[in-house]
C-alpha cells in the first residue's frame, strides 16, 4: 500500500532547506563592503567565502554519527539552534565574530545538508524524487534571492552589512518553529547495521564514484560563483551585466533541480542524464572562451542546465545507491565532506592558473579536464547498483 505523504514533515524540510544556501550566498556580493568596513586583507576577504566550505568538509562525516546518537529529527533541531547562534554571532560587526559566526553557521548547515537526504529516504521512500526536487528548489531559490538582494539592502535601503546578513535569522527562526513537531518521533538505532555501514562505506568503489561526482560538480559551481563576473568583466562586459550573468546561471539551474530528481527516480539507471550534464558543461565552458555576448549567454544557460542536472543527481544518488536511511546518511556525509573540500580548492586553483598565465584559457581548460572526469565517475555512479 502506498505510504501517505507527510505534509507537515515536508513543510519542515522546505523551511530547513531555505536556510542551507542563503546565509552563505548573501555574503559574496557584500565582500567589498565588508572589506572596506573592517579593513580586511585580500586573504582575509577570501576566508569569508572559504570558511563555510571547509566547515562542510570537516563536519559532514560527523553528522551521521550525531544522528545515530540523537536521532535525525533532534539532530536537525540542534543544528537549527546552532545556525541561529552563528547568525547572531556574525551580526556583531567585528572581524573575529564574522569568522566565528561564519564557522558556526557553516557547521550547522553541513549537518542539515547531510541528514535531509537520509530523512527523505526514510520518510518519503516512494516520493523521494518529488521531495528531493522540492527541497532542492527551496534551497537554491532562497540562495539566489539572497545573493540578489544583499547589495540593494545596503545601497538602496541603507542597511549596514551586518544587518543585511542578519535578516536571514528570520528564516532560521521560522525553520526552527516549523521543525518542532518532528520531535515527537522516536528512534531506536540498530547498532549492528551502523557498525556494518561504517566499516564498508569508505571502501566501496561505487561510494567513491558518487563522492567524486558530488565533488566535481561542486568544484565547477563554486569556481564559477567566485570567478564568472570577473572573467566576463575582463572580456569587456560591464560589471552590472556580469553580475546579471551570475544570476542567470542560478535561475537557469532552478527548474532543472525540480525536474531531474523526478525523472532520475523513474529511470532504471541515470547514465544518459550524466552524459547530458557532461555535454552541456563542455559546450558551456568552451562557449566562455568566446567574447560575443550572445555566445556567452547561451554558454551560461548551458552550464546552468548542466549544473542543475549534476546537483540533482548528486542528491538522488544518496538515495538511489543505498539500501537504508543510515547508509544514505553515511554516503551523504562522505560525499559532501570530500565534495566541499574540492569546492574549497577549486576557486584557488582556477585563480592561480589565471595569475600564472595572465589569461582565462588555461583555467577554462582545467574545467574541461575536470568535466571529463565527471563523466567517467558519473557513468559508474549512474549504474543501477547498490553500495555493498
Amino acid at each position: 500500500m502506498k505510504k501517505k505523504m507527510n505534509y507537515l514533515l515536508l513543510l519542515g524540510i522546505v523551511l530547513v532547506a531555505t536556510n542551507l544556501r542563503a546565509p552563505i550566498t548573501s555574503v559574496g556580493p557584500l565582500v567589498g563592503v565588508i572589506t572596506e568596513h573592517l579593513n580586511l586583507t585580500g586573504a582575509q576577504a577570501g576566508l569569508i567565502t572559504t570558511i563555510p566550505l571547509l566547515s562542510f568538509a570537516i563536519i559532514s562525516p560527523i553528522a551521521p554519527k550525531l544522528a545515530k546518537k540523537y536521532g535525525i529529527e533532534k539532530t536537525i533541531l540542534m543544528s537549527l539552534i546552532l545556525l541561529i547562534i552563528g547568525l547572531g554571532v556574525r551580526f556583531i560587526p567585528t572581524l573575529a565574530t564574522l569568522f566565528l559566526g561564519t564557522m558556526i553557521l557553516g557547521c550547522a548547515i553541513a549537518v542539515c545538508n547531510v541528514l535531509i537526504p537520509s530523512l527523505v529516504k526514510k520518510e518519503f521512500s516512494e516520493q523521494s524524487g518529488l521531495v528531493t526536487g522540492i527541497y532542492s528548489v527551496s534551497m537554491n531559490l532562497t540562495g539566489a534571492i539572497a545573493s540578489g538582494v544583499s547589495i540593494p539592502l545596503v545601497q538602496t535601503l541603507g542597511f549596514d552589512w551586518n544587518k543585511a546578513l542578519g535578516l536571514w535569522t528570520i528564516l532560521a527562526i521560522l525553520a526552527l518553529i516549523g521543525w518542532l513537531p518532528q520531535l515527537k518521533q522516536e528512534h531506536e538505532p540498530n547498532k549492528n547495521e551502523e557498525a556494518a555501514i561504517e566499516s564498508s562505506i569508505w571502501h566501496s568503489s561505487l561510494a567513491w564514484s558518487v563522492t567524486l561526482f558530488m565533488g566535481i560538480q561542486s568544484f565547477i559551481f563554486y569556481v564559477l560563483v567566485a570567478w564568472l563576473p570577473e572573467m566576463l568583466i575582463s572580456q569587456g562586459v560591464n560589471s552590472s551585466k556580469a553580475g546579471g550573468m551570475l544570476s542567470l546561471l542560478q535561475l537557469t539551474l532552478l527548474p532543472i533541480t525540480f525536474i531531474i530528481p523526478i525523472v532520475a527516480e523513474k529511470r532504471e539507471n541515470q547514465k544518459s542524464l550524466v552524459f547530458t550534464s557532461f555535454a552541456l558543461f563542455s559546450l558551456g565552458i568552451v562557449g566562455l572562451m568566446f567574447s560575443q555576448m550572445f555566445v556567452i549567454t547561451l554558454a551560461i544557460m548551458a552550464i546552468g542546465v548542466a549544473g542543475g542536472i549534476a546537483f540533482s543527481l548528486s542528491m538522488m544518488f544518496f538515495n538511489l545507491r543505498t539500501t537504508s536511511p543510515k547508509e544514505a546518511a553515511e554516503l551523504s556525509g562522505m560525499a559532501q565532506s570530500i565534495g566541499y573540500l574540492l569546492a574549497a580548492v577549486g576557486p584557488f586553483l582556477f585563480g592561480l592558473l589565471h595569475d600564472l598565465t595572465n589569461g582565462w584559457q588555461s583555467s577554462l581548460i582545467l574545467l574541461l579536464v575536470i568535466t571529463i572526469v565527471l563523466l567517467f565517475v558519473g557513468l559508474k555512479a549512474g549504474a543501477n547498483k547498490k553500495i555493498s
